[in-house]
């Protein structure tokens, strides 16, 4: 089977994410909603952990890419990661509340779902401590981001423009604000 079959059968479960939530999800559902048999899922992801791993994975991957893309246009990793709640696209955070979802229903239990965002997480966290020499620095945008990222996630009240503006001014320096 290609990868565009794989590509397919994590469409389908991203939309059934977004559409139906983590509770309509099973291999039977993403198989039929991607049009493929469920030996054909199963060629490609054994369990519905490692399909959802799979997913997250590639969250990751596209998160990467976009990242890529703001440093070919002079954003650092660390701007980057502290972008303000308005800059992260519906889907993003919708396939982001889906990974939330996901991570509640292994109820803190290792696994490959886990495994696959404390991965991405991680070459985050490598960046950022690349980029910034301090690695208390590095640690507290690290935390901050992922404050705005919940905070965007669970629909909190945005925080002011300006005071996010400020809020980076002071972590990462005047000179260094975009």
């Amino acid at each position: 089977m290609s990868s565009d079959t794989r590509d397919r059968i994590l469409d389908a479960l991203e939309e059934m994410l977004l559409d139906q939530g983590l509770t309509k999800v099973t291999l039977e559902n993403v198989a039929a909603k991607a049009g493929v048999s469920k030996g054909g899922l199963l060629y490609h992801f054994n369990t519905k952990d490692a399909m959802l791993a799979a997913m997250v994975r590639r969250l990751g991957d596209l998160s990467d890419r976009q990242r890529a893309l703001a440093a070919e246009g002079g954003t650092t990793v660390a701007h980057w990661y502290l972008q303000p709640p308005a800059s992260i696209s519906d889907k993003e955070t919708a396939l982001y509340r889906s990974t939330l979802a996901m991570l509640r229903s292994v109820d803190g239990q290792p696994g490959e779902i886990q495994q696959a965002v404390t991965e991405v997480m991680r070459l985050w966290d490598e960046g950022l401590r690349a980029e910034i020499d301090d690695p208390v620095t590095a640690e507290i945008v690290r935390l901050v981001g992922d404050g705005i990222y919940l905070g965007a996630l669970l629909d909190l009240p945005p925080v002011d423009p300006e005071l996010h503006q400020k809020v980076v001014e002071r972590l990462l320096g005047p000179d260094q604000v975009k």
